[in-house]
């Protein structure tokens, strides 16, 4: 059951997924082992753990690592206020050519 005023399960986890692509830098959410599993989807590359939510996304080439990181995690964190956030960077996409 969810406290009163708090999110749902897959209302958390799409708004952090949404937060996350909208950063420049992530090229998309990882197919990894992250994800949330709910009734009848997944939401890839997002996790929510009680009160921890585990990001695993793709980069685009070009910025440090940890910058995106960070931006990353800040992105999760407004989405998920009051919860941890653990950001893996699991690819780079090279740019073509």
């Amino acid at each position: 059951m969810t406290p009163a005023g708090a999110p749902d399960l897959g209302s958390l986890a799409d708004a952090v997924a949404a937060a996350v692509v909208a950063c420049p830098e992530v090229a998309r959410l990882a197919t990894g082992p992250e994800a949330t599993y709910l009734p009848g989807r997944v939401v890839h590359g997002v996790s929510v753990d009680g009160p921890c939510v585990r990001v695993a996304v793709i980069v685009r080439y070009g910025r440090p690592l940890a910058g995106i990181a960070e931006r990353v995690r800040a992105a999760a964190e407004g989405a998920a206020p009051g919860r941890r956030v653990e950001v893996a960077i699991d690819d780079i996409d090279l740019p073509e050519g």
